[in-house]
């Protein structure tokens, strides 16, 4: 007895989370479990090494039947890392790129519709982000994360328009992980709102979440869902406030061939139905 009650008690059986990310990141686990493999799309994206350059090629139909696909590449050149360079059918182009030039500092670049120079910086325990709209010239950003001990983790990010020479946003966050939990709290709307997500790890093949949001006028559910990783493969499900049920298979049916398919609807009226399927190889 004990040493089953030790073995289900043992922190290695629970998902490692890290302790320090991004402020953006701060909240992953349970949001990922709550957000991710519910697509209401066709989809096929298939990976492909063509030398020193990784092709990805991402195929979507539309409703009408039409399809549109997004052709990209990664690879890295004399120090520089191409992160994606990608062309998509409406015209539209992406290049993200990045440098490593110090230990534990990033310097990326993203353009798309707009321009954006970043930089990371992760020591210890301590991870910082900087943005700067270099199109427009109308935004600075910043972000800090600090672990402590005992699984908690703080910090707080800012926003700061350059048009109008004022804070455009901030927020503070933490989160706290011991054993099988994992919980988030993060502000919103210039400290206005606060969102709350947690995450319990019943056991190896089982996990719950959920992710609520409040203020002085309200309090939504946004979601309460869980993860079963079954022997036919993972699946999810979740309910939402205005009462949209959502489930999805994730499959692994070859080796790195994953198969997702996904469904939702409001409550029982199965006129809303809408359904999803991706591979991904």
């Amino acid at each position: 007895f004990f040493l089953r009650r030790s073995l289900f008690l043992s922190p290695s059986i629970f998902p490692t989370i890290k302790m320090v990310s991004k402020f953006s990141d701060l909240a992953k686990a349970p949001t990922d479990l709550l957000n991710d493999d519910y697509a209401t799309k066709v989809s096929l994206k298939a990976k492909k090494g063509a030398g020193p350059v990784a092709v990805t090629i991402d195929t979507t139909r539309a409703t009408s039947g039409a399809i549109s696909s997004k052709v990209g590449g990664k690879f890295s050149y004399a120090g520089l890392s191409f992160d994606k360079a990608q062309l998509e059918a409406s015209g539209g182009q992406t290049l993200e790129t990045s440098i490593c030039p110090a230990p534990g500092l990033k310097v990326s670049f993203k353009g798309s519709k707009g321009a954006d120079l970043g930089c990371d910086y992760k020591s210890g325990n301590f991870v910082g982000t900087a943005k700067l709209d270099v199109k427009d010239l109308a935004k600075v950003s910043s972000s800090a994360c600090l672990g402590l001990s005992h699984g908690i983790t703080v910090g707080g990010d800012a926003a700061y328009s350059l048009k109008d020479t004022s804070f455009s946003g901030y927020n503070l966050g933490a989160s706290y992980a011991s054993g099988p939990l994992f919980a988030a709290a993060t502000t919103g709307s210039k400290l206005s709102s606060v969102n709350l997500n947690v995450m319990y790890t019943v056991n190896p093949q089982l996990s719950i979440a959920s992710s609520t949001s409040h203020s002085a006028s309200k309090h939504t559910l946004s979601g309460v869902g869980g993860l079963y990783k079954a022997s036919f493969g993972d699946v999810k499900a979740k309910v939402s406030q205005d009462g949209v049920i959502a489930a999805s298979l994730i499959k692994e049916v070859a080796p790195k061939v994953k198969v997702t398919a996904s469904g939702s609807m409001s409550g029982i009226d199965t006129s809303t139905f809408k359904y999803g399927l991706g591979v991904t190889m």
